[in-house]
């Protein structure tokens, strides 16, 4: 495996007294875009919001082991959690372009950060990356909302990247869209993958296979006392091996529709 950017390492996960999730252990690499895949309620999501500590947010969370970027503590007491959000930045499910223009929407984050380089140049390049220039080029003036479903997404992307992250996460990017904007989204990922670290949560196994290189199958269970499911990572394999030639029963069933 190539360097590793995100790492887990026995990580439980509380809201208040329930555990949510178990010992999560997993090494995320760099320039690879990696899956989460599994049933609801086995965690996905959950993991993939510590990543830039969005669960923060929720007053009863708490994390116990240890999560790293290049090493360094993410939840460390000096470690700002809006600079851990910088450079790991968040897709989510629904496109929320802010109710701005389409400049304005990419040019937000960078001019709250302190951005002093030339901004049209800047937003050109986010665009571009995101390949929504060219839809988008006449009409920066107009307000993000006046974009199709698919066209959010990517101008949430582009809003994403224009802040200069090192990784993107991708909350099941693709669950509101239409097959055709969907396949641009994965196209997209394919490009943005040669400069970002990328994980997608999704439900869709097809995807998990046409873009990811690598893939980690959660599945949850019920524990007696423990006030419901808990959430654990059953596998984490290459992409390939994950559905040609898993090592768990349960991973098998789940990749080959037995699950249930």
């Amino acid at each position: 495996m190539t360097d590793v950017v995100l790492r887990a390492k026995e990580c439980d996960i509380y809201y208040g007294s329930y555990k949510a999730v178990r010992d999560v252990s997993i090494d995320i690499p760099k320039n690879k875009i990696t899956a989460f895949i599994g049933p609801s309620g086995c965690g996905k999501s959950t993991v993939l919001r510590c990543f830039n500590r969005l669960n923060d947010l929720i007053e009863s969370f708490r994390l116990k082991g240890k999560m790293t970027y290049h090493g360094q503590d993410l939840y460390a007491p000096d470690v700002d959690p809006v600079e851990v959000r910088r450079r790991i930045g968040m897709v989510f499910q629904k496109p929320n372009p802010f109710p701005k223009t389409i400049y304005d929407n990419i040019a937000y984050g960078p001019r709250i950060s302190g951005f002093k380089g030339d901004m049209d140049e800047l937003v050109e390049t986010s665009l571009r990356r995101a390949v929504l220039w060219d839809e988008v080029k006449d009409k920066l003036q107009e307000s993000g909302f006046s974009l199709s479903g698919g066209q959010q997404q990517r101008l949430c992307i582009a809003r994403t990247i224009a802040v200069q992250p090192e990784v993107v996460l991708m909350d099941e990017p693709c669950a509101a869209l239409d097959p055709i904007s969907t396949l641009k989204i994965e196209d997209l990922m394919k490009e943005l993958v040669q400069n970002y670290t990328i994980i997608i949560v999704t439900h869709n196994m097809q995807q998990a296979t046409r873009v990811a290189d690598y893939t980690a199958f959660y599945n949850a269970q019920v524990v007696e006392g423990a006030g419901g499911k808990v959430g654990y990572l059953a596998e984490f394999d290459s992409t390939e091996k994950i559905f040609s030639d898993p090592e768990q029963e349960s991973t098998r069933d789940y990749v080959t529709g037995r699950f249930g």
